[in-house]
């Protein structure tokens, strides 16, 4: 697959083997999930970015290579690279230090093996015993007419690059947004235009809940509900939304959470009725509303949902106690119907400054641009 990252790969692998880089990207099965994983280099920062993965390939490759194993070969022997090592350089890189253990675990091995299904080759080992980790070898090691290279360096090289233009790309996102912060206009058709273009079906997983998250609280925020444990006190109190977390965390599946009501709300961009199910079962079929990066009707994402489950759970019973746990959907038509309400409310700086600060929270945008 080629797109605009591929040229800048290729390029660094003929500078570090000459005419040799052509074959070894060709031969390489990891340089090329690792294509496959920088698609989104120089989209700008509303694209998803891929760090996990490709951070767990990373840091064992630093391990192997601070060792002098891509010049020796005593990797075989090796003990293994210690999972809290890993687990803590991982979090010391760009976009990193919220990073789970799940790609280091299963997820890159199981990605890189859906890429690759005819390959048996893993690409990260681990014992579980000792919790050390290595690198399958086989897949640094390119022969090119019986002369052995060695990618260790070069797949380094290919990540660092990528890294860099996400940052500058993530770096001039913020910078566009705190120069429309800086209009005094807040009907501003700039902001206007700025705000919505984050809702859009290729826009990053982490910056569609931000931007969701800024819309959702501003709009519940102008409406009041009364209520009182009893008809002689009573309270009137205006509707708040929380972020529980960090974006893509495994929180249990609340993202955001509404008080006094005590609603649940789940951000997606899948349409896998399997998810939407086992958020429902982790809080025990408690009613949660779903906002959905999707531009479809919301009758049709219903309709969808529940098709899909009646061919796997064909008792009906089942299938309708799980529907009706959905509260709510909210799709991006929606999103942008409550912002035109914020809009016309003249709140619209206010969503610009909780998309700002989310941001630089979730991208950790002050220790590291």
């Amino acid at each position: 697959m080629e797109h605009s990252f591929t040229p800048i790969i290729k390029d660094i692998l003929f500078c570090m083997y000459g005419e040799n880089g052509i074959e070894i990207y060709a031969k390489s099965l990891l340089i090329q999930y690792i294509n496959e994983k920088t698609k989104s280099a120089n989209k700008g920062s509303k694209s998803r970015s891929s760090f996990a993965n490709l951070y767990a390939i990373y840091v064992i490759i630093e391990d192997y290579i601070s060792h002098d194993f891509d010049t020796n070969s005593k990797y075989r022997n090796y003990e293994g690279a210690q999972f809290s090592r890993l687990f803590q350089r991982q979090r010391e890189l760009p976009f990193g230090s919220k990073l789970q253990n799940h790609a280091l675990n299963n997820r890159m091995n199981a990605e890189f093996q859906k890429f690759f299904p005819t390959s048996d080759i893993i690409p990260i080992l681990r014992d579980l015993s000792t919790n050390r980790y290595w690198i399958n070898e086989n897949l640094l090691i390119v022969d090119i007419n019986g002369v052995q290279y060695n990618v260790a360096k070069a797949i380094i090289t290919i990540i660092d690059e990528y890294v860099k233009i996400k940052k500058d790309s993530f770096l001039r996102f913020i910078k566009q947004c705190e120069a429309l912060q800086a209009i005094e206009d807040n009907n501003s058709v700039n902001i206007h235009e700025f705000i919505v273009g984050l809702l859009a079906p290729n826009v990053d997983a982490r910056l569609f809940e931000i931007v969701s998250y800024a819309i959702l609280k501003y709009y519940y925020k102008e409406q009041t509900i009364i209520w009182g444990y009893s008809l002689e006190n009573l309270n009137e109190e205006t509707l708040e939304l929380y972020k529980t977390g960090r974006t893509n965390a495994n929180d249990g599946g609340i993202d955001f959470v509404m008080r006094p009501l005590g609603r649940f709300f789940q951000v997606t961009e899948t349409l896998d009725f399997k998810k939407y199910f086992l958020d429902i079962e982790k809080i025990e079929k408690y009613p949660i509303t779903f906002v959905i990066k999707s531009l479809d009707n919301v009758d049709i994402l219903k309709d969808k949902l529940y098709k899909d489950a009646s061919k796997i759970y064909v008792v009906e019973d089942v299938v309708r106690k799980y529907m009706e746990c959905i509260e709510e959907i909210i799709n991006i038509p929606t999103l942008l119907h409550h912002f035109q309400e914020i809009e016309d409310a003249g709140l619209i700086s206010n969503v610009l400054k909780e998309i700002i600060l989310q941001s630089r929270i979730e991208f950790n945008y002050e220790d590291e641009l």
